[in-house]
């Protein structure tokens, strides 16, 4: 074992568990692909005040959970917390916006980092594919995100899973909101911090978790009820579409989400069976986002959602996913010249798109067949000096057991016709 582990809230991906994460983010990603979404990757850092612009001020992923560090330089950078800010900042840096064709409709897949007490299901690193439609205010692309991702979990199995949506406003009636709200928060017994977030970002008290603090929000002013009515027929647009589409979802009026950027629709993913950290991805519309860090109106919509989270989903409701062997076929070389012989074998299938491994180190047949066995190799190649004299390979069937001479020459063509 190393003197070194992986630090505190972190966690390393290995095989075997790897290749669900691995096949999770094709999942998630593949009906973004068939959508018109285009790959983008970004820096794992940012300047710091693209986070404390566009998350807020007032958010505790910037004001406890952000990791920041000062360059030799000088300059202040921070791990990336959170994917919409970055992408949004590369999509207005590279001028997408401005090739004609809006939406810029972009996915992305990375890790990301924030300063949290870890727990089961919620670490300091952790994977999101995200996806990020800019530039379009449009009902009906709120809805088709929403789809896709209720489209990406049925795909992979998962069925306890709920979608929790909510309108927040626009810069129209949000404002009414917010100052009844405030109203209404200023006359509870809150402590200091959230008494400053009051002044701050009212919406983000009714996003407290603490049960002291829901029981006082009780009869807290609805949103709903101060939605202007641009605001109220976009949403029920978004709603009208889902339900069209058959996608079920629930009304949730004090949905807020943790970032301040979002306005209008809000949405969030939910598992019952993960405990009181329930939710598994979730987005929403962020039509101011693009003036906070400097560039033009730009209306979008967009969501996250967990690799790692999706994975514990998949666990709680015992979804085994269907992953394929990584190894077809397995060589095993008996002397040196069915090493080189066999290794030149493996190449040629390998070449032909076939999955072929190697029986590595000179280990005995015994040693070998067991490490072709734990390899998942639907065949096995096995020669020895007398088979090669003889111009022939043994393929052994590793689901049947049986197994037959076939010429060397013939091997590969041989496998290739068998695997399909």
């Amino acid at each position: 074992m190393s003197t070194f582990q992986a630090p505190k809230g972190t966690y390393d991906l290995t095989p075997p568990r790897s290749a669900t994460f691995l096949a999770v983010r094709e999942a998630i990603s593949a009906p973004l692909r068939d959508s018109g979404y285009g790959y983008i990757e970004t820096p794992g850092f940012e300047n710091v005040e693209l986070f404390a612009r566009g998350v807020g001020e007032s958010t505790d992923i910037v004001t406890k959970e952000m990791y920041t560090l000062t360059t030799k330089g000088g300059s202040q950078l921070a791990l990336r917390p959170e994917g919409t800010a970055s992408v949004l900042r590369a999509a207005l840096e590279a001028n997408l916006h401005k090739a004609g064709n809006l939406p810029v409709k972009l996915w992305y897949s990375g890790s990301y980092y924030r300063y949290e007490r870890p727990q089961a299901g919620r670490y300091r690193h952790f994977s999101q594919v995200g996806a990020e439609a800019i530039g379009t205010e449009d009902p009906a692309l709120d809805a088709e995100l929403i789809i896709l991702a209720d489209q990406a979990y049925r795909s992979l199995g998962l069925r306890q899973f709920r979608i929790l949506l909510n309108s927040l406003g626009d810069k129209e009636c949000r404002p009414v909101y917010r100052e009844a709200l405030q109203s209404f928060l200023r006359d509870l017994d809150l402590d200091e911090e959230t008494r400053r977030r009051i002044e701050i970002n009212p919406l983000r008290v009714l996003d407290d978790k603490r049960a002291d603090v829901q029981k006082q929000l009780t009869d807290a002013p609805k949103l709903r009820d101060y939605l202007c009515d641009a605001c109220k027929a976009y949403h029920e647009e978004v709603r009208a579409l889902l339900t069209a589409a058959g996608v079920a979802f629930e009304d949730d009026e004090k949905l807020v989400r943790g970032l301040d950027y979002y306005t209008r629709t809000t949405f969030e993913f939910v598992h019952d069976g993960l405990g009181s950290q329930s939710a598994v991805g979730g987005g929403g519309r962020y039509d101011g986002l693009s003036e906070m860090i400097g560039g033009p109106v730009l209306p979008s919509v967009g969501w996250a959602l967990g690799v790692d989270r999706t994975v514990l989903a998949l666990e709680a409701e015992g979804v085994e996913l269907d992953l394929p062997a990584t190894t077809s076929v397995y060589a095993v070389p008996l002397g040196e010249e069915a090493r080189r012989v066999l290794f030149g074998v493996v190449t040629e299938l390998r070449r032909a798109g076939i999955a072929a491994d190697f029986a590595f180190g000179g280990r005995g047949l015994k040693g070998a067949m067991k490490s072709a066995n734990r390899s998942g190799a639907r065949y096995t190649l096995v020669a020895g000096e007398r088979d090669l004299a003889e111009g022939v390979v043994q393929l052994k069937d590793m689901e049947s057991g049986e197994q037959s001479a076939v010429p060397l020459t013939e091997a590969a063509a041989e496998l290739a016709k068998r695997l399909g």
